[in-house]
């Protein structure tokens, strides 16, 4: 009988251990007690690249855990947001996120998983401006006169894009549309080589990343009209914002990063990672190193950043749709 009693102790003892180790969990004062992995769902040296493994060494540092950048490459970064996406919801993976496998890529083809379903926001923490651009000697001066030539010769005009259904590419179609230009779209294999014949006056305009188009505005070669933030940014000095350059109010959009976990992740961890963001964030370092590639400081916290993905989710559908784009 003491051998049973023994056992019975030892047992609820035991059982008791589990029961509070888990409330820990779950209430995240346990959280992180071992590495937690950052996936990066693009190539080493892409901005979502180089932003997640800023935040990686800070939430490092923040955790007492080292946070590790693990790139996961591919299909415009939904081979990496699906390794998440079907991650344990524990807190241990996480995702360094961006506008195209989250937003833009779901809305133009079929992705292994569901957005809404399978992943939660934590934080936003930087968008990428636009610019729409032209070779130095086209013939308008600002973007009223752009828009008034290229609207009075329809089909006489082309613009470039780093791909048929790149954030870029839907951008040009929203501003396209807004301002009734028919213009020919001639998708790129990325950002350089359209810029390059924009630059040389093979294509008309370009509507593209600050961080690619900023060094040759700098250096001549390439004339900004405006700046998709309805803002303005800190990245395009003195570059008037579309909205108000182009009398486009509500004309606000660009591409965003920011941190996402697997759905079914405990609050309290959720809580957890969004308040270790929120002091990166306000690092002058970390703002400073995000700015450094081309990106705008812009932290949204949790319930902030859930309203904005659905109001981009949105906006990016309706784009869609009104230009009938296609992937072939």
């Amino acid at each position: 009988m003491k051998r049973i009693a023994l056992f019975v102790a030892v047992f609820a003892f035991a059982g008791a251990a589990i029961a509070q180790q888990n409330s820990s969990i779950a209430s995240g004062q346990a959280y992180p007690n071992r590495p937690v992995r950052m996936v990066i769902p693009w190539p080493p040296g892409q901005a979502t690249d180089l932003v997640g493994r800023v935040l990686a060494q800070k939430l490092s540092e923040l955790f007492g855990q080292q946070v590790v950048a693990d790139n996961r490459a591919g299909a415009g970064g939904m081979i990496g947001t699906d390794v998440v996406a079907k991650a344990a919801p524990d807190g241990y993976t996480i995702l360094a996120a961006s506008s195209g496998p989250v937003t833009v890529n779901p809305l133009l083809q079929k992705a292994a998983y569901d957005v809404d379903r399978d992943l939660l926001p934590v934080a936003g923490v930087g968008q990428s401006p636009y610019l729409l651009v032209t070779n130095p000697q086209f013939p308008a001066g600002n973007v009223r006169e752009f828009v008034a030539l290229v609207k009075a010769n329809p089909g006489k005009y082309s613009f470039a894009s780093s791909g048929t259904g790149a954030t870029a590419h839907l951008i040009a179609e929203w501003f396209n549309n807004l301002t009734g230009l028919q213009v020919t779209h001639v998708p790129y294999k990325g950002s350089a080589p359209a810029l390059t014949d924009v630059i040389s006056g093979e294509i008309a305009y370009a509507i593209e990343t600050a961080a690619a188009t900023m060094p040759h505005v700098k250096s001549g070669r390439l004339k900004a009209y405006g700046v998709s933030l309805a803002k303005g940014s800190a990245l395009t000095p003195g570059i008037e914002p579309l909205a108000t350059a182009a009398n486009l109010p509500g004309f606000d959009i660009g591409a965003w990063l920011g941190v996402m976990v697997p759905a079914g992740t405990p609050k309290p961890i959720v809580d957890r990672i969004a308040s270790a963001v929120e002091t990166a964030m306000q690092s002058g370092d970390v703002r400073e190193r995000i700015a450094s590639v081309g990106l705008e400081v812009e932290y949204r916290r949790t319930e902030e950043f859930t309203r904005y993905l659905k109001e981009q989710q949105a906006r990016f559908a309706d784009i869609i749709k009104r230009g009938n784009i296609k992937l072939e």
